[in-house]
């Protein structure tokens, strides 16, 4: 996400909260040794206004 302007604006516990200069923000969990699933991964990107083909480029 930093690649494309978000900052981890604060953090706590394991959750890193992102924030965009234009204001879009989400909370991303940090856990070691585990995945995102789909479903929260989809909740990220909707909340961030980004698509999968634009995550895939990211990557």
């Amino acid at each position: 996400m930093k690649k494309i302007g978000f900052e981890v604006i604060r953090i706590k516990g394991s959750h890193h909260f992102l924030r965009h200069d234009d204001g879009r923000s989400s909370v991303v969990p940090v856990h070691k040794n585990e995945t995102l699933g789909p479903g929260l991964l989809g909740k990220i990107l909707r909340d961030c206004e980004v698509n999968r083909e634009e995550l895939r480029e990211l990557l």
